[in-house]
Parts: structure tokens; C-alpha cells; sequence
């Protein structure tokens, strides 16, 4: 039989991507049968409660078969007034029932409009002199210009460099690869201190916020800011009158083996992001939660907040986020991710004994990462253009595993990592079974660099 033409742009011209038939909890199956792990969570970090769960489903259709869709101008929704309840009720630190919410449809945008919230507050308080954000290399916080350009990902950024309204940057706190070659914690915490310097060469006067992931995704493979990062970025934030703005898209939700990644630092945020893991794949969905006394001066200034896309806080999708927030409370995933988190771990270092090309391990709950290097003590990197990782990512796709391929650890360029974070109801054999394949693939990708 002929095959079909396709008319569909997926995100690589050079690859077949197999059809999926089905899916259910870990797992992802073909339209040939074959099996695969979703140890990634998707594309990535997405599914919290794994694939399938029908009370998620039949949540959402009870609100489908009443009505999908409403004039958001004009209307508020049930779901959403009891999802905006739940997450000021578990909101992190000092936001917890002293914030208020907004929901949007992605990560992209819902940091997109963290940011056009720190600025419409500064100019409705009188301070329309701060508009810049302070991002971090090595940081990934959209897909927008907007977004893209306050990030720190270089395959991200260069392309569309001019398009950017670009934005000051500070090295990440990666202590493996230290911008700074300091060894922690020696360093006191130069790459938290260097905020407070950017910030006066900037004028404080002009900086409104600085925003971070608490664990860097795709950016940098699943790394954790040392302990006392952020209490440090929160003192100098505070001391200059800069929001600070926690990337929480990935990590929210139980991924990190607490429900906020930031939680990890007991430290509170101005402005929370949130998405992917919050309705775990069900539907597109996204939140700024921020603290109340920022959204009370736009209500007594009349001020209504200058953001919105057509779909944002639609029901079927709130709907869909409080089924998983159930879910994720009623089977106890938080601690789950963090003991099947620790699992990962050591089955991944106890692998970097046996395979040299591991350099580090790294992560928190089942946000876990790992970093292919030419020679370990040297930390030495493989070429750009053999492009290790995503020789990895295709070798474990055959043998059944789901990886996400991240390339640019040591300067946006150079460097090869590997993302794991597979759904949060995952059990301690299906962690044996993902080691297993790891290891096989990571031998087979020996041989093929001839190591």
C-alpha cells in the first residue's frame, strides 16, 4: 500500500516519528504494539499522574457536556472559581491564602504574563521607571520572543536574537560546571550575590524583577540551586524592591518530592508561575499565582490586568487541573516523587561507576538529570556536532524508553545532558526497569562513539 502523504511539520525533518496508538499510566504504546516508558513526562515534565486516569476524563466531560466554552469577558466559570480557591490554599510560603490567581494556557504565557503583571503594578504604584527583568543563562522559560528572549537557552535565542526585547543576565547556579570556578560553599554564594551586582550597575531604580526555575530544566539537565540560594536572591530582591518570580512550570506539582520545587529553600516568591505537571497533559493549562497586596494595586487603581488570550481560564481545562490536584493529593505523589526520585538516583550513579561517559548525576524528586562528558575527572565535553544527546535519546526510544535530549551545560553551547521525569505514580520496579534500559542504551552509545 502506498503511504500517505503527510502534511504535518513535526519538530525534526530527519526522523520517522512512530504513530501512538494508546496510552496508560507509564506508558506509551505504538500503532505497531510496541511499549515504550514515558520517562521523560512528555515533551517534558507534563505528566504528573502519568496517562489514561479516568476520573480525570469523566471530570472533564461532565463539564463539557454542560458547556467547553464562554465569553471570558463577560463571565467567570465555576471550575475556576473553585481551582483559584485550591491554589491560593496551597500556595507556597507566605502566598498561601494571602494571594490571588490568573489562568492562562501555557508556560510560555503564563510567564509572559508574570512579567506584564510586575510591570503594570510598578507603573500603577508610580515606579514606571523599572521595567527590566534579570533572567539567568542557562534557563528556559518560553517559547514567546518575549519569553524566549528572557531566557537564557542559546539553540533558543540565537536565532531570533534581533527579534528580542532582550534582558540582563546572571550566571546560573550550577556548582558541577561554576561560571565563577568556585567550589561550594567556599564561594559564599557568588552566583546568588551577583544579582545585588547587576542590579546596581542597572540602577535599582530600573529593575523590576528577576526570575528563576528551582530546578533548571531543559537549560541545564535537572539542576538545583545549592542550599541557600534563594534565601539569598529573596534578601537582595527585598532590599532593592525587585519581585521575584519563580518558574514553577516544571517543577510545581509534587515533581521536585515537594509540592513546590522553591518550597526545597523555604523561601516565598512574589509570583508563582505554574503549568505543565497542573493538568498533566489533559489539557493545555497554565497560572500566575501572586501575592495579593501586588494585585490590590491595580484594583484600587481600577486597573484591570492587561493580559488574556481567548481561551485562558476555560472550564474544561480548570476542570481538568482540579481532577489532577486530587489525584496527585489522594495517592500521595509528592512522596512518591521523592522516594522513587532517590531510587533514580542511585541507580543512576550506581551506572556512572560502571559507564565512564556519565559525569554527573543530578536532580531533585523525579526531576532527575545526567551529563555525558569525554572523560570524567576533566569534565571534558564531546563536540557540538556529534550530537551525544540526541544519539542517546533516539538509541533509548528504540530500546523503549522516552528521554529528553539538552545540549549547552557548560556555555549554551557545549555540553550533553539527558532530562528524566517520568510520571509521579511510577513504582520501584518500573525505576529497575528504566535503569536497566538506560544502561543498555548508554552501551550501546559506546560503541557507536567507539569509547
Amino acid at each position: 500500500m502506498t503511504k500517505p502523504n503527510i502534511h504535518v511539520v513535526h519538530r525534526s525533518w530527519d526522523r520517522e516519528f512512530p504513530v501512538v496508538e494508546k496510552a496508560e499510566g507509564i506508558y506509551l504504546y505504538d500503532n505497531t504494539g510496541k511499549r515504550y516508558i514515558d520517562g521523560s513526562g512528555g515533551s517534558s515534565v507534563v505528566t504528573s499522574i502519568g496517562h489514561g486516569n479516568k476520573y480525570v476524563l469523566e471530570f472533564m466531560t461532565k463539564q463539557a457536556e454542560k458547556f467547553s466554552f464562554i465569553p471570558a469577558h463577560g463571565f467567570t466559570n465555576q471550575p475556576q472559581l473553585d481551582l483559584g480557591d485550591l491554589l491560593v490554599d496551597l500556595a507556597p510560603g507566605e502566598l498561601r491564602n494571602r494571594s490571588l490567581t490568573w489562568f492562562a494556557c501555557t508556560g510560555s504565557d503564563a510567564n509572559d504574563d508574570a512579567v506584564r503583571l510586575t510591570r503594570q503594578y510598578f507603573v500603577e504604584s508610580g515606579k514606571s521607571s523599572k521595567y527590566q527583568i534579570i533572567g539567568r543563562w542557562r534557563s528556559f522559560h518560553g517559547n514567546t520572543i518575549s519569553a524566549a528572549g528572557i531566557s537564557g537557552i542559546t539553540g533558543r535565542r540565537s536565532l531570533f536574537q534581533p527579534m528580542y526585547v532582550d534582558s540582563p543576565h546572571i550566571p546560573p547556579a550550577f556548582c558541577y560546571r561554576c561560571s565563577f570556578e568556585q567550589t561550594y560553599p567556599a564561594c559564599k554564594l557568588l552566583c546568588a550575590r551577583a544579582l545585588e551586582s547587576i542590579i546596581r550597575q542597572l540602577g535599582p531604580e530600573t529593575v523590576a524583577a528577576f526570575i528563576a526555575e528551582p530546578v533548571v530544566g531543559a537549560a541545564l539537565g535537572c539542576v538545583p540551586a545549592p542550599e541557600g540560594y534563594f534565601q539569598k536572591i529573596r534578601e537582595i530582591c527585598t532590599r532593592y524592591d525587585v519581585l521575584f518570580i519563580t518558574d514553577e512550570v516544571m517543577t510545581g506539582w509534587g515533581r521536585t518530592g515537594k509540592l513546590w520545587g522553591i518550597d526545597h529553600w523555604d523561601t516565598t516568591p512574589d509570583i508563582v508561575t505554574t503549568a505543565k505537571g497542573i493538568s498533566g497533559g489533559y489539557s493545555p493549562f497554565s497560572a500566575i499565582i501572586a501575592r495579593e497586596s501586588i494585585w490590590s494595586v491595580l484594583r484600587e487603581n481600577h486597573s484591570p490586568f492587561k493580559a488574556g488570550h481567548t481561551l485562558n481560564a476555560n472550564a474544561v481545562s480548570c476542570s481538568a487541573a482540579l481532577a489532577v490536584i486530587h489525584i496527585i493529593q489522594e495517592l500521595k505523589l509528592v512522596e512518591n516523587a521523592d522516594i522513587r526520585g532517590r531510587e533514580l538516583q542511585t541507580g543512576l550513579k550506581n551506572l556512572q561507576k560502571k559507564h565512564g561517559i556519565i559525569g554527573d548525576v543530578r536532580g531533585k524528586g523525579l526531576m532527575v538529570g545526567f551529563e555525558f562528558v569525554k572523560e570524567a575527572k576533566s569534565r571534558e565535553t564531546f563536540p557540538p556536532r556529534m550530537k551525544v544527546s540526541d544519539l542517546f535519546e533516539k538509541i533509548a526510544l528504540n530500546n523503549g524508553l522516552v528521554t529528553y535530549p539538552c545540549t549547552g551545560s557548560v556555555d549554551g553551547v557545549m555540553g550533553d545532558m539527558i532530562m528524566l521525569a517520568p510520571p509521579l505514580i511510577i513504582s520501584a520496579d518500573q525505576i529497575s526497569e528504566m535503569i536497566q534500559i538506560i544502561d543498555q542504551s548508554i552501551s550501546e552509545l559506546e560503541q557507536k562513539l567507539s569509547l
